[in-house]
């Protein structure tokens, strides 16, 4: 089985020195392709030149440039031109991390929404998918992107958690959805579980969003209590049990759908 992930924070410290380890794990899990996820403008610099560093030949891996809500704050006037410059960038396939969360609010929400704004008016100009983030703020967000959908080539709301009203506001929205080890949670995930089968092929992709939530369901756990790509099979199985499909099949379709979506080469 081939699988990409389409989200993984392969710039965190935690991960300083170990990449090359990690892609190889990654490879002999299945996980062929991976979108490195840029979440300021110096993570996205960094995300680009990881990905041209390990992946000479631009096969496996690409990334995405942009600011978190979490740094909206940072924005100046020169932000624009700045994030412009990396999205134009051949490797970079996605504007984005971008969106808004209204749980933490480490930035102003007005701020937030301003600078998502500004991000999907590049991604309108430059006709490049965006890659969203959202906590707590579904409603905004569905209001905010209303006034740009008919613009922007597509768009997938990553690591979603949220509730039935939220998933097909963005289905009606014609958005696709990245579903994380939060569904593997016994805790807290357990309501994606009649969800995800309400999602349609072709608008269905899966990411660790690693380093961060290491699905609670694998045998063994790692020592260093990290998550990797690696683990991605893991979501997988769980997405495939709760959608009553094999896990070839989940597979199949969602990395063709990610594999569209980030315009994606094929791997021999």
């Amino acid at each position: 089985m081939e699988l990409i992930d389409i989200g993984v924070n392969l710039t965190n410290p935690s991960f300083a020195g170990q990449q090359a380890a990690l892609l190889e794990r990654a490879e002999a899990a299945g996980v062929s392709q991976m979108l490195v996820t840029g979440t300021s403008l110096a993570g996205s610099e960094q995300a680009l030149e990881l990905c041209l560093q390990l992946d000479e030949p631009g096969l496996r891996l690409f990334s995405t440039a942009g600011i978190h809500p979490h740094d909206a704050s940072s924005w100046t006037t020169d932000s624009a031109r700045q994030l412009r410059t990396l999205l134009e960038q051949p490797r970079v396939r996605a504007v984005g991390e971008c969106g808004l969360d209204f749980n933490r609010d480490f930035s102003p929400r007005p701020k937030q929404e301003k600078v998502l704004e500004e991000h999907l008016s590049l991604a309108a100009e430059l006709q490049m998918p965006v890659f969203l983030h959202e906590r707590d703020a579904s409603e905004r967000l569905l209001q905010i992107l209303k006034g740009f959908r008919d613009r922007l080539p597509a768009a997938v709301v990553h690591c979603f958690t949220g509730e039935r009203t939220a998933l097909f506001g963005y289905l009606d929205l014609d958005l696709h959805i990245g579903i994380t080890g939060w569904i593997c949670d016994e805790r807290r995930g357990t309501h994606l579980h009649p969800l995800v089968s309400s999602i349609p092929r072709g608008r269905l992709m899966l990411e660790s969003d690693a380093p961060y939530l290491l699905p609670r369901s694998l045998r063994p756990k790692p020592k260093s209590g990290r998550n990797e790509p690696a683990f991605l099979p893991e979501v997988l199985n769980e997405v495939a049990r709760h959608r009553g499909e094999t896990p070839e099949q989940v597979a199949g379709h969602t990395t063709a759908c990610a594999r569209a979506f980030f315009s994606l080469p094929e791997i021999a």
